[in-house]
Formats: C-alpha cells, sequence, structure tokens
C-alpha cells in the first residue's frame, strides 16, 4: 500500500471509519517511511531506530489518550481518546511484552490478548503505570 488514500479505503472496507488526515497523523506519530518493495510500488515500514523509542512513544501516547481499563478473564480492554487505538495497539505489539499474545486495536479501543489471567492483570498495571 503505497497511499494513505488506500489505507483510508482498506480500513473502511473493514468497517473501520478514518479520514486521511488521521492516517496523515498516525503515520507521522509512528514515523513510518515509505520503501519500494520487491514489485516496485512503496509500501509503510518502521524504521530501525523506531522501536527502541517505542516504549517512550507509548508511555506518551497512553498519557495522553487513555480513558479506562478492564480485564475479562484473559483480556485487557483499554478505552482511549478517538483515533489513537491503531497508535497503542501497534506500539504494544513493537514492546514484544511477554505477558501479552496479541492486540487488535480499533479508533477508541485496545484488546489486548494476555497468554493467561495474571498476565492480563500484569498489562494492566504496565498500562496503568504507563499513565502517571
Amino acid at each position: 500500500m503505497d497511499r494513505q488514500e488506500d489505507i483510508v479505503k482498506l480500513l473502511k472496507e473493514q468497517g473501520i471509519d478514518v479520514t486521511q488526515a488521521t492516517i496523515s497523523r498516525d503515520v507521522k506519530e509512528m514515523q513510518l517511511i515509505k520503501l519500494p518493495s520487491s514489485t516496485g510500488e512503496y509500501q509503510y515500514s518502521l524504521p530501525t531506530e523506531k522501536k527502541l523509542n517505542s516504549e517512550k512513544k507509548l508511555r506518551n501516547t497512553l498519557k495522553d489518550a487513555y480513558l479506562s481499563s478492564r480485564i475479562q478473564n484473559e483480556f485487557l480492554l483499554i478505552k482511549v481518546s478517538p483515533g489513537n487505538g491503531p497508535v497503542i495497539a501497534s506500539l504494544i505489539d513493537q514492546m514484544r511484552y511477554e505477558e501479552i499474545f496479541g492486540t487488535i486495536g480499533d479508533d477508541d479501543t485496545v484488546l489486548v490478548i494476555a497468554k493467561s489471567v495474571n498476565e492480563a492483570k500484569a498489562a494492566q498495571e504496565l498500562v496503568l503505570e504507563m499513565t502517571n
């Protein structure tokens, strides 16, 4: 995918209503870069040094966007201000936390799937610590 408009279209097909301006802001915030693909087109990618800053960006984003969280078994549901769900989910994934199996992020919600109930609680404690 080489155009932000293509990302908007793909997300709308998945039922996620976003604007090109939201995608532009997220691309900038995530510091994505365009690299040529094997087909000669371009695709967005994370720069190598980006991973080093993921925790700082996650902490800053959570401080600004976090609204609430709750646990159901091994699921941690995080409510955030609109437009921040995909960024936070991506940053959590980049951190590769041992206790987290994966994430799903939409406009204002992040679903963190932990490996156990205790690890969901640990993930929630981590999130809460980052919001302070």
